[in-house]
């Protein structure tokens, strides 16, 4: 999969597509809820199958650590490692902006796939747009060329 952070109209179109086609297509969240005002703030990623966009994210930079938020999958591109993908390269992004720290609410039914890729569960489960939610977070280290 190429992933690219979302630096122009249709990359970021793109990013929109695949999170509507998720969240309020797919768990039937309120687009009003989806699409907020930190879309304005947040560093966008959508990630490319043959030139077609299936996996999206943002993260917002919030006192010193990555907030990723709206980290998505198409359904039919799931189950590929395209998620765990995307994290991956997210992360390195913020290691390159000296950023040490992420955190994020996952959904309860995703907890295990963060879980797998070092996060940790740091709050009780809380509502968010009606559906269940843990706070995790994770130590980001540099990778050794």
């Amino acid at each position: 999969m190429k992933i690219v952070q979302a630096l122009n109209d249709k990359e970021l179109q793109d990013a929109y597509t695949v999170r509507h086609h998720v969240f309020v297509e797919g768990q039937g969240v309120p687009a009003e809820l989806e699409r907020d005002d930190l879309d304005v703030e947040a560093h966008h990623f959508v990630g490319y199958l043959d030139n077609k966009p299936v996996a999206a994210g943002r993260v917002r930079i919030v006192d010193h650590y990555g907030k990723f938020e709206r980290i998505c999958v198409l359904e039919a591109y799931r189950g590929k490692s395209l998620g765990k993908e995307l994290m991956l390269a997210i992360e390195e992004a913020l290691v390159a902006k000296d950023i040490r720290r992420a955190k994020l609410n996952a959904q309860t039914h995703a907890e295990s796939f963060y879980q797998a890729l070092g996060y940790q569960t740091i709050s009780n489960t809380f509502l968010d747009a009606g559906m269940p939610h843990v706070t995790m977070e994770k130590k980001l280290i540099a990778k050794t060329s």
